[in-house]
C-alpha cells in the first residue's frame, strides 16, 4: 500500500497571500502545492481580461509567484497543481515555460483543457466552462510534469488528480476518490481551513500570526489528516474543518464530474495538534452531465452612497429619493433601507447612518453622467448635512452567471503533455441517477418541547459559515465541538435540528420569508445546511445587495436571538 500524499495549499482565490507559495514551499515537506485562484465571478472578471487583451484570460499573479518560487519547488522535488489556467491554460502554460526558461530552468510543463464550451448553444455567453474532473491532471503527472496548469476543474480536482496518480485509483474507486474531494473540499479555500471566516475565532491561538494555509495527507484509502505546517498562525480542529466542509455544500450529496460523494457518511476526529482526520466518505458513480459555469455581460451599473447624520433620518432619507427618484432613467434603481443610529451618539460616525442607491441598465449612458451629475447636483440642494462617502464613479459593466449542463459526450477532457502530444480523458462508464438526495429536514422534527427557556443568540453554542453559489445564499450552522459531554452535544444538535423548521426560518432570517429554502441535515457533523434560493438575485455581479456574496450571512443568523432551553447552557 503507498504512503499517504501531502498535498498543500496556497490560494484559496484569485488575489490570495502572495507569498503563500514560498511559505508553503519552505515551512514542512510537500509532495505537491496546488492553487486555487478561480470563482463564478473570476471566470467574469478573466472574461472581461480576454476582451481587452485575447493572450490573457489566466490568474496572472500566479505567474508572479512562479517567477519566486519555480526554483525552490524543482529543488524540493515538489510538483505544482493550479486552476490559474482560467479561460487559457495553453497560455499560462507558454507563459510558465518563458518564465522557466528567463530563470535558466527546464521543468516539464502540461496542461488540461477542453472545458471551454461556449460553442455549445451558449451564443452570448461572454465565458461557459465545464468543471472537469481529475483524471487529466493525474495523467500529467503520471507522464511526469513537473508543473501543472488548468482551466476550470472542480476546485477539489486539484487534489484529487495527484491522489490518483500517486495512489493509482481507477475511475470506479468511488469511496477512494469521494474521500480525496472531502479533503479537497476542505483546503480548496486555503485558510478557510485554518481559522478565516471561522466564527469561532476567539478561541485560535497566536492571533497576531498568518494564518497557515492548509495540508491534506491523502492516504490509499481515501481517508485524510487535516494539517498545516508547525509554527504557523490559526488552527485545524473540528470546528475549523467543520466550518469548511458546509461551505456551500447545498444537499447531502456533492455532485463531482469523477464521483458522487455521500457528505452524510463523513466523520471527523481530533487527531492530535493541529490534526483531523476525515474518515468513512462514501462515494459512488458521478452524475451524467458535466455541470457548466456560465457568465454573461447583463448590463451596467453605478451607485451612490449618501452620509445621514443626526436627527430625522428617515426623512432626510425620503427627501432625497423624492428628489433624485424623478432625474434617473435606469431600467433598475434599488434604495437600501435606513437604520436610525443611535440617540446622543458618542461620535459623529455613530450618529449617522447610510443611505445607498444602486442603478443598472443595458446601456451605460443612464448609470453614468447622468446618475452621478444628478446626485452630486444634490449637494447644496438637499437635507442637512449632505455628504457622500465616495467622489461620483463611471458606469461599469456587470455579469449575470448562471449554471448550466451539458452531455459528456460534447465535451473532449484534453491533456496536452510537456512534450505537446494531447491525450483525452475517457468519460467514465457508470453514472448514478438524478434523484432527490436524501437527508432533508423532516416537518415536523422528531424532538421534544422546550421548558424552562432562555432568550440568547444562536451562536451561544452554534458556529456558521456562509457564501454564494450563483444566486442561492449557503448557510452551514453546526454545534461547537467545546467541554461539554457527548450527551449535551447530541441535545443540542437535536436542539438545532428542531428549531430550523420552515416556519422558524423566516423568523430567523426575515429577508428569506418569501423564499424557498432548504434545510438538510448532516448528523455525522452536527451540522445543517440551508440553501436560501434566489436571495442573491442574478449572483455576486448582479446583485445589488449590501453582500452580494452572502459573507456575513451566517453571523447575522448568529446573532438572532432564540428560545434555547436552560439545560442546554
Amino acid at each position: 500500500m503507498t504512503e499517504p500524499i501531502r498535498i498543500g495549499n496556497c490560494s484559496g482565490f484569485y488575489g490570495d497571500r502572495l507569498s503563500a507559495m514560498r511559505e508553503m514551499l519552505e515551512g514542512g515537506e510537500l509532495d505537491v502545492l496546488t492553487g486555487d485562484y478561480l470563482a463564478e465571478l473570476t471566470m467574469l472578471i478573466l472574461g472581461k481580461d480576454q476582451l481587452k487583451d485575447a493572450s490573457l484570460g489566466y490568474a496572472r499573479t500566479f505567474v508572479r509567484q512562479l517567477e519566486d518560487c519555480l526554483a525552490l519547488a524543482l529543488e524540493r522535488g515538489v510538483r505544482i497543481v493550479a486552476n490559474a489556467g482560467g479561460l487559457n491554460p495553453a497560455g499560462l502554460a507558454e507563459r510558465v515555460r518563458e518564465v522557466a526558461t528567463g530563470l535558466g530552468l527546464d521543468p516539464q510543463v502540461a496542461h488540461v483543457e477542453g472545458d471551454d464550451v461556449r460553442h455549445l448553444s451558449f451564443p452570448n455567453a461572454l465565458t461557459a466552462n465545464a468543471y472537469l474532473g481529475g483524471f487529466g491532471i493525474a495523467a500529467a503527472l503520471t507522464a511526469g510534469a513537473d508543473v501543472v496548469v488548468t482551466g476550470r476543474v472542480t476546485d477539489a480536482s486539484l487534489v484529487v488528480g495527484p491522489a490518483v496518480a500517486h495512489h493509482g485509483w481507477t475511475p470506479t474507486s468511488y469511496d477512494e476518490l469521494a474521500g480525496a474531494v472531502v479533503a479537497g473540499h476542505v483546503i480548496e479555500c486555503g485558510t478557510q481551513a485554518t481559522g478565516g471566516n471561522f466564527s469561532g475565532f476567539l478561541s485560535l491561538p497566536h492571533r497576531d500570526r498568518l494564518l497557515g494555509f492548509p495540508v491534506a495527507e491523502v492516504a490509499a484509502d481515501g481517508s485524510s489528516v487535516i494539517t498545516k505546517h508547525a509554527g504557523t498562525g490559526g488552527a485545524v480542529t473540528v470546528d475549523t474543518v467543520t466550518a469548511q466542509l458546509v461551505y456551500e455544500i447545498q444537499s447531502t450529496r456533492y455532485l463531482g464530474p469523477d464521483v458522487t460523494v455521500h457528505l452524510d457518511s463523513i466523520r471527523l476526529a481530533q487527531d492530535g495538534e493541529d490534526r483531523v482526520a476525515i474518515t468513512d466518505v462514501v462515494g459512488e458513480a458521478p452524475p451524467e452531465r458535466f455541470k457548466v459555469c456560465v457568465n454573461e455581460l447583463g448590463g451596467w451599473r453605478n451607485q451612490a452612497e449618501f452620509v445621514l447624520t443626526g436627527l430625522d433620518v428617515e426623512a432626510k432619507a425620503a427627501w432625497v429619493r423624492d428628489q433624485l427618484g424623478p432625474r434617473l432613467t435606469a431600467a433598475e434603481v434599488t434604495w437600501s433601507d435606513v437604520v436610525a443610529p443611535e440617540p446622543d451618539a458618542d461620535t459623529q460616525e455613530g450618529a449617522s447612518t447610510l443611505l445607498r442607491c444602486t442603478v443598472k441598465d443595458a446601456s451605460p449612458d443612464p448609470v453614468g453622467r447622468a446618475f452621478t451629475s444628478a446626485a452630486v447636483e444634490l449637494a447644496l440642494a438637499s437635507y442637512p448635512g449632505f455628504t457622500m462617502t465616495a467622489p461620483p464613479a463611471a458606469a461599469t459593466p456587470y455579469g449575470v452567471y448562471r449554471a448550466e449542463y451539458v452531455d459528456r459526450a460534447d465535451v473532449t477532457h484534453t491533456v496536452v503533455h510537456a512534450d505537446g502530444r494531447r491525450e483525452v480523458v475517457a468519460d467514465p462508464t457508470g453514472f448514478t441517477p438524478d434523484e432527490p438526495a436524501p437527508g432533508a429536514r423532516p416537518s415536523p422534527y422528531p424532538a421534544r418541547t422546550d421548558v424552562l427557556t432562555r432568550r440568547l443568540p444562536l451562536g451561544t453554542f452554534v458556529h456558521a459559515r456562509s457564501g454564494d453559489k450563483g444566486g442561492d445564499a449557503n448557510v452551514g450552522l453546526w454545534v461547537a465541538h467545546d467541554d461539554v459531554s457527548r450527551e449535551q452535544h447530541a441535545a443540542r444538535v437535536q436542539w438545532l435540528f428542531k428549531i430550523l423548521s420552515p416556519r422558524g426560518i423566516p423568523a430567523l432570517l426575515p429577508e428569506a420569508a418569501d423564499l424557498d429554502v432548504d434545510v438538510w441535515l448532516l448528523p455525522n457533523l452536527g451540522a445543517a445546511n440551508l440553501v436560501l434560493h434566489g436571495l442573491l438575485g442574478e449572483g455576486v455581479a448582479a446583485s445589488t445587495r449590501f453582500d452580494p456574496q452572502a459573507k456575513g450571512l451566517g453571523e447575522w443568523l448568529r446573532s438572532r436571538l432564540v428560545s434555547i432551553e436552560e439545560s442546554l447552557l
